[in-house]
């Protein structure tokens, strides 16, 4: 039995003030004693239901038991059995909806911080130097994994494990995805990032850097090059735009753009790294999920000496996490809600200003939203030299265009069989943010995971038919 105390171990962090000046991490992380502290909380539940709340099947009470008792190695090994990433997703995963949710504790106090405990375990692990995932004897089987994100990570370390000789094709000069060009500094330092993705190759993954398939190689040439199975995790990063009057000034940023000239190319380190970004005095960032508010922030960090999210709904509809929300007000960022831009406008050639109406919540839709009206006569302008659009992006079509026999949606997204990730081409899979659109780190890492799962009992059944 857990300890009685409702209320979690609150996580240190950086003061607001100090931290909005600063790349560094905002919080700082538990100490031992109140990671044991914090992990005694749990009940230990029979039916287990934060483990059913958990994308990748993390055996969570087990882990906690471990770290109660001070077993910190073994809370590590019980977590990379089932989760590649941890570090990452102790910080960037969205516990509050999936298995803090559905913790029992939380029922008459405050759920178990699972994933400031995860994030404990593995940053204790990585100081410690504890082993590396164990792995299998090589089988002879080549798979093929596109994209070294999240999704594509996942499901390369999972057949790692099981003996299969992965290649990971990647477009850009580094892996990690969105958590190497999207997610800024503050909330995901690049050589944890690194030193994850480092375990994953250590389980004898091969890495091809620079390769854009669909371009450089195409899926049908891999299959032809021997790969048994190919895993598609290639993301979502076409941005989306709003198409109103001005958006081609200068000034006028995409958000993916934005937040990989920062992250990716250094700009949060100039003129260290030689990548200046100019955000000028008054920034607005169209949108209000977890990517508007990490460029809100990193505008804030930049220099910025106004930030305002511009977003169509209410608070109570801003999809991004309630923590990603509460550090930005902490730090200075505004919060223009129930307002949509309707122009930006311009002096030679760069941005000065947009144009914006207040909404209000209509009926609710069939699905119980509520969609945002116009107000009558309620035009005004924000004055602003940049303008952030951050509402979503999609699949890049290079894969779809060039691959027959893939079927995709008609936003962009590839089909897939829900249960195994297979795709309408034999012995290609998919998953992730190329499936599913613009989605969290987890979600995408749990597409990876099934697939892997899915391409194992595949070509074993295959060597069984020999």
């Amino acid at each position: 039995m857990g300890r009685p105390n409702m209320t979690r171990n609150a996580m240190p962090e950086q003061p607001p003030l100090l931290r909005s000046h600063n790349f560094d991490e905002v919080a700082l992380g538990y100490t031992l004693w109140q990671a044991m502290d914090e992990a005694r909380r749990c009940l230990h539940c029979r039916n287990q239901p934060c483990v059913d709340g958990c994308p990748v099947g993390v055996p969570i009470p087990d882990f906690l038991q471990a770290m109660g008792q001070g077993r910190m190695e073994r809370a590590y090994e019980i977590i990379t059995s089932e989760n590649n990433l941890p570090a990452i997703c102790g910080r960037v995963c969205p516990q509050e909806s999936q298995c803090e949710a559905l913790c029992v504790r939380g029922k008459k106090g405050e759920a178990v911080a699972i994933g400031r405990l995860e994030r404990f375990a593995a940053d204790y692990a990585l100081l410690a130097g504890c082993p590396d995932p164990r792995t299998a004897m090589k089988n002879g089987d080549k798979v093929a994994v596109v994209g070294g994100g999240p999704a594509g990570l996942t499901c390369a370390g999972d057949l790692a494990k099981l003996g299969y000789d992965v290649t990971i094709f990647e477009a850009l000069h580094a892996l990690g995805g969105v958590l190497l060009y999207g997610i800024p500094e503050f909330r995901l330092p690049k050589d944890l990032v690194q030193e994850e993705i480092e375990k994953i190759a250590s389980m004898g993954v091969h890495i091809e850097r620079n390769v854009v398939v669909g371009r450089s190689i195409t899926i049908d040439e891999l299959q032809e090059e021997g790969f048994k199975a190919i895993f598609v995790g290639s993301g979502a990063g076409l941005p989306r735009f709003m198409n109103i009057e001005g958006e081609n000034l200068n000034g006028v940023y995409s958000a993916n753009e934005f937040l990989t000239r920062v992250n990716l190319m250094g700009a949060y380190n100039y003129p260290r790294n030689p990548t200046p970004v100019k955000v000028g005095r008054r920034v607005a960032v169209v949108g209000g999920g977890n990517v508007a508010m990490d460029a809100a922030r990193t505008a804030l960090r930049l220099g910025a000496e106004e930030v305002s999210i511009v977003y169509r709904r209410g608070f109570e509809e801003l999809p991004a996490r309630q923590e990603e929300v509460h550090h930005a007000m902490e730090e200075g960022v505004r919060f223009r809600l129930l307002t949509n831009p309707v122009k930006i406008g311009g002096e030679n050639g760069w941005v000065k200003a947009m144009d914006c109406v207040e909404m209000e919540l209509g009926e609710p839709d069939a699905s119980g939203r509520r969609s945002p009206v116009e107000k009558l006569d309620s035009r005004f302008t924000l004055d602003v030299e940049t303008v952030i659009i951050a509402i979503g992006q999609g699949p890049n079509p290079l894969i779809r265009q060039t691959t027959p026999g893939l079927s995709t949606e008609r936003w962009g997204g590839i089909v897939v069989q829900e249960d195994s990730m297979q795709t309408s081409k034999p012995d290609v899979y998919a998953g992730g943010d190329a499936v599913t659109g613009a989605a969290t780190v987890i979600l995408a890492m749990g597409a990876g995971k099934k697939a892997a799962k899915a391409i194992h009992e595949s070509l074993q059944s295959k060597r069984r038919a020999l």
